[in-house]
């Protein structure tokens, strides 16, 4: 599933092309990930798009429509792309959304499993549809990322991939921060030392702007707003390296379910107690008991 670096890449690549267009119409296929169909087919046309936003890990597409300020919201799923095109070029299958505009090219959402999502927000800032998301991983302080750490009790894992918690961050680039800053996927959020919290929060950072540097990782779909594939995946330190040795120590990287995603980890360098074992094993039981 794209995430941050993926989905800001495709907004800078957008962001230099639509701002200013009009959109002239709107062809749809199927229309099982879209929420109201309808009101894209008729809200649409006429809007000039004035800006195109990151919002954690939707795509929104501000619009401009007389004294209104509506959303296009997007969600890429695990297959979704984005990406202008001219008329004449071939439309790849799949391609289930064709915003038409007015300079001649064509705006088109491809996804071969339609897991994404779409939808027309009067709301300009999408609040309603979106609820409350977290701050944005590249933007949230020291102050306030060690202040919420303290509050919570989750695997430290499960609290990065918690969109209340950061908007943004994702299974590849949550597993590449936790090995850079050494600290175990299922360490207890709160229990983070002060100088534990400050290697987090550097080296969330640190992944998540080179990975946008190289325009994002491509392992199966992703794809950026040009349609060309990203390069940080030729950087991956651990993610999807189970049985490879460590960059760092030559230990073998495991594998855990954390949250219900694959986490991948060194047992050397990120090492955990046994009592935060025994505690994440309680916290697992005491959850499938609810």
């Amino acid at each position: 599933m794209p995430e941050l670096p993926e989905v800001e890449t495709i907004v800078r690549g957008l962001r230099a092309v639509l701002p200013g267009r009009r959109v002239l119409s709107v062809r749809l296929g199927k229309t099982d990930f879209i929420d109201d169909p309808a009101a894209l087919e008729h809200e649409l046309p006429g809007c000039r798009i004035g800006a195109v936003e990151r919002l954690g890990k939707f795509i929104a597409v501000r619009l401009e429509k007389q004294e209104t300020r509506p959303s296009l919201l997007i969600h890429l799923g695990m297959t979704g792309q984005l990406a202008t095109a001219r008329p004449g070029e071939p439309i790849p299958p799949h391609t289930h959304v064709i915003f038409a505009l007015d300079d001649g090219r064509e705006l088109r959402y491809t996804d071969t499993r339609r897991f994404g999502r779409m939808l027309f927000a009067a709301d300009s800032a999408g609040r309603d549809v979106l609820g409350k998301l977290g701050d944005d991983p590249l933007e949230i302080t020291f102050a306030a990322f060690r202040a919420s750490l303290a509050r919570r009790r989750a695997m430290v894992k499960a609290l990065l991939l918690d969109q209340h918690f950061l908007r943004g961050m994702g299974n590849i680039y949550t597993d590449e921060a936790l090995w850079r800053a050494r600290i175990h996927p299922k360490r207890h959020a709160a229990r983070l030392t002060l100088d534990e919290a400050r290697r987090l929060h550097a080296s969330m950072r640190k992944v998540l702007a080179d990975a946008i540097r190289l325009r994002g990782s491509s392992i199966s779909d992703y794809l950026d707003a040009a349609g060309q594939p990203g390069g940080y995946q030729r950087r991956h330190r651990v993610y999807g390296r189970e049985g490879k040795p460590c960059f760092r120590c030559g230990t073998k990287i495991r594998r855990v379910i954390v949250a219900g995603r694959s986490s991948y980890f060194c047992p050397h360098c990120q090492r955990i107690s046994r009592l935060e074992i025994r505690d994440s094993k309680r916290g697992t039981r005491a959850r499938a008991l609810r």
